[in-house]
């Protein structure tokens, strides 16, 4: 399928390895100009250089935090005028509610919250000039079904769920959309150290852990960041243009319910 995005600029965030990188990915092959992020410069570096050797499109690199106004300065710089924004950063670390102080609070809030409403802030007027707008936020499951010691990311991330969902209304006339991808469990490296914590944990094996958690997804696996760019691809196609204030879970039907 053509998705229409062929010479348009994409800014994302946090893109040098994992689910950012799969849509950076699928942007490019769709024919998107690429603005990558991240904060380890060799990594960053490869991904720059396999996607310039994949694809016949412009690639930037910027290692900068996306959480500091300096590193969304960095971003807006190398593209003033994106046609595409993937808002995406880590999340806190696991941890129990009642280990949470106020730094760590706020420093959650900043990462899953504040930064993408920032961003957002930022390129849409340019947007509006062009009538042409596509916003994804990579949120989590954890927004539609609680996971215990991801309290401040599901906060955070639901937070800037009901943020938007007023936002994209106001937006929707000028050709500007705003969607949510929630990833379940995805086959990455974060899904991996928690494998790793478990056997510490429990004293069993990683292998059996991991057999364990996938026999509970209904699809019997865990999810990809090459299928997860993909549906981010979709969402900022030209064919996403009546789709907005949207939740599109990718967990394998994980989350038991009709609606």
């Amino acid at each position: 399928m053509d998705l229409g995005l062929e010479g348009k600029k994409a800014i994302v965030c946090a893109s040098s390895r994992g689910l950012g990188k799969g849509c950076a990915e699928a942007l490019a092959e769709a024919g998107c100009d690429i603005v990558l992020n991240g904060r380890n410069e060799a990594v960053l570096a490869a991904t720059k250089a396999a996607l310039e050797t994949s694809y016949s499109v412009s690639v930037t690199s910027i290692a900068a935090d996306v959480s500091t106004k300096e590193g969304q300065r960095a971003l807006l710089a190398a593209c003033p005028d994106p046609d595409i924004l993937v808002n995406n950063n880590g999340g806190p670390p696991r941890r129990d509610y009642s280990e949470l102080d106020r730094e760590a609070l706020l420093e959650g809030a900043i990462q899953n919250f504040v930064t993408p409403v920032e961003l957002i802030q930022a390129v849409v007027p340019g947007m509006k000039d062009r009538g042409f707008g596509r916003i994804v936020n990579i949120t989590s499951l954890s927004v539609k079904m609680p996971i215990e010691g991801l309290d401040l990311s599901s906060g955070a991330r639901a937070g800037l769920t009901a943020f938007l969902a007023g936002v994209c209304r106001q937006l929707a006339p000028h050709g500007i959309t705003i969607n949510n991808l929630l990833p379940g469990k995805m086959d990455t490296d974060r899904l991996k150290g928690g494998f790793e914590r478990a056997a510490q944990q429990s004293g069993t094996s990683i292998e059996a852990i991991r057999a364990a958690q996938s026999a509970e997804i209904p699809a019997r696996r865990f999810g990809n960041a090459e299928e997860f760019g993909q549906a981010c691809a979709f969402l900022c196609s030209r064919h996403a243009g009546y789709i907005t204030g949207q939740n599109l879970l990718m967990d394998g039907g994980l989350y038991p319910a009709a609606f």
